[in-house]
């Protein structure tokens, strides 16, 4: 059998299972919703059920290759308390606000500033510290009972291996638990005494571990197979550019799935705002990245429905000339205009066809906003789940102003990333080409009134 891969990424919507060969092909894949269970006492990731699932996909994805090593990558803000026996607690969904308006005005007072820690004060548990704060006042028992706090994908690894770990990308993800600029944890995890809950912190790429035997003989997998440590799912999207970056200059990737995280790779020109969704992100090095961000593919979502219709150039043409248009924002939480509520404003789309094209527009307008109050310079690189809509890229290329605008071959925008962990060292290939920009009549002048309309 060919050696191959197994990337585990668990995404905030789906989790999916990709086999990959030694030349970074893709072999097999499989994908499970992402449920949360709202029983018990609080809203929680369903682990077991991943679990459960991921092992029966092991088994036959152990019949099609040899599997030389796994790579998790999961979502951010999220993290397991664990003892040497599992979870002490299920693990919380950063979308459940963690207590009420007490807890939040006690927590702001512990947080450290966003100049210290690069994250912006977000809603819900988006700021795992705070998740963290509430966990430790509400069920103090069990919370005295964790040996370590592992970030998400740190979790799977070690119900993989064994081998507890840490990894910076995680820790650095709008936390409020991480230094930046000096590498270090923050004033909120020296107050409240939480550094020895931490493991030792591992590169994304070492290897922390073989699988556990009876995991090996549970699922056929070999005996040496590699558990790699991991990484935030956003972060892998960067990798490959991040390796070229000295070639190719500087750029901005846009990581798009439930999130669309713009990430500006040595490309940012404005000082990060705070108020605007913000961040710095650290990259897989521990270096700050500037980034800003929207529940991108949520709000798609809302406007086009759970299953979009396809649409026409003729659709899109007809919305904007009829200035039909959306203004943010269509779910609860983050972005540059969380608390304001989305409005459809110009005539109602009339079919399925045009609410996918007016999702559309609305989440280039979007992305067009956040590049300009970055500051952003340089090509763009759209990563995930909008490689797939084929207007995306040149609409975007269209309000460009001659900025080149690509589309990755990674569907999910995860995969390369992360197979480049197991394949540390090897040349990452190369950005694919920029797409012909799309600039339909009256274009930029609807993105201008789309503008005042904010």
């Amino acid at each position: 059998m060919p050696p191959g891969t197994v990337v585990l990424d668990i995404g905030k919507t789906n989790a999916k299972l990709t086999l990959i060969d030694a030349d970074g092909h893709t072999l097999a894949e499989a994908r499970t919703p992402n449920t949360v269970r709202n029983l018990g006492p609080y809203p929680h990731h369903d682990t077991e059920r991943l679990w459960a699932w991921m092992l029966g996909q092991l088994r036959e994805l152990s019949q099609r290759a040899h599997i030389r090593a796994i790579v998790p990558v999961t979502h951010g803000a999220t993290a397991a308390l664990v003892d040497d026996a599992g979870l002490v607690l299920p693990v919380l969904d950063y979308e459940h606000v963690p207590g009420d308006a007490a807890d939040a005005s006690r927590y702001a007072g512990l947080r450290p500033v966003f100049a210290d820690s690069g994250s912006p004060a977000l809603p819900a548990g988006l700021n795992l510290g705070r998740q963290l704060d509430w966990l430790a006042a509400r069920f103090p028992t069990e919370f005295a009972r964790a040996k370590h706090v592992l970030m998400y994908p740190q979790y799977w690894a070690w119900r993989l291996c064994g081998v507890a770990a840490s990894e910076v990308t995680s820790l650095g993800c709008h936390t409020d638990l991480w230094r930046p600029a000096v590498g270090r944890f923050s004033s909120l995890v020296e107050r409240l005494g939480w550094e020895p809950l931490f493991p030792p912190r591992r590169d994304a790429w070492a290897r922390l571990g073989v699988l556990l035997p009876e995991l090996a003989a549970d699922t056929g997998l070999p005996a040496d197979c590699e558990i790699v440590c991991g990484i935030h799912d956003s972060n892998a999207s960067l990798l490959r550019h991040l390796l070229t970056l000295k070639q190719s200059g500087p750029c901005t990737v846009l990581s798009t799935g439930t999130w669309l995280i713009a990430a500006a790779l040595g490309s940012a020109t404005k000082p990060l705002v705070e108020a605007q969704d913000m961040l710095a992100n650290c990259d897989v090095f521990g270096e700050a990245v500037p980034c800003m961000r929207f529940m991108g593919g949520r709000e798609f979502g809302a406007l086009a429905g759970e299953r979009p219709a396809p649409f026409t150039a003729a659709d899109v043409e007809r919305l904007i000339a009829r200035q039909t248009m959306a203004l943010p924002c269509f779910v609860e939480t983050g972005g540059p205009f969380a608390g304001q509520i989305g409005r459809v404003v110009g005539p109602m789309p009339q079919n399925d066809a045009e609410r996918a094209a007016l999702a559309t527009l609305y989440v280039v307008l979007m992305t067009d906003h956040c590049l300009q109050a970055l500051g952003a310079s340089g090509r763009v690189v759209v990563e995930g789940a909008f490689t797939v809509n084929p207007w995306f890229g040149p609409l975007l290329a269209g309000l460009s102003d001659g900025r080149d605008v690509a589309v990755s071959d990674d569907g999910s925008g995860t995969t390369c990333g992360a197979w480049l962990l197991d394949a540390w060292g090897r040349e990452a290939a190369p950005a694919p080409a920029p797409v012909a920009a799309w600039c339909p009549p009256g274009w930029r002048a609807y993105r201008d009134q789309w503008r005042q309309g904010l």
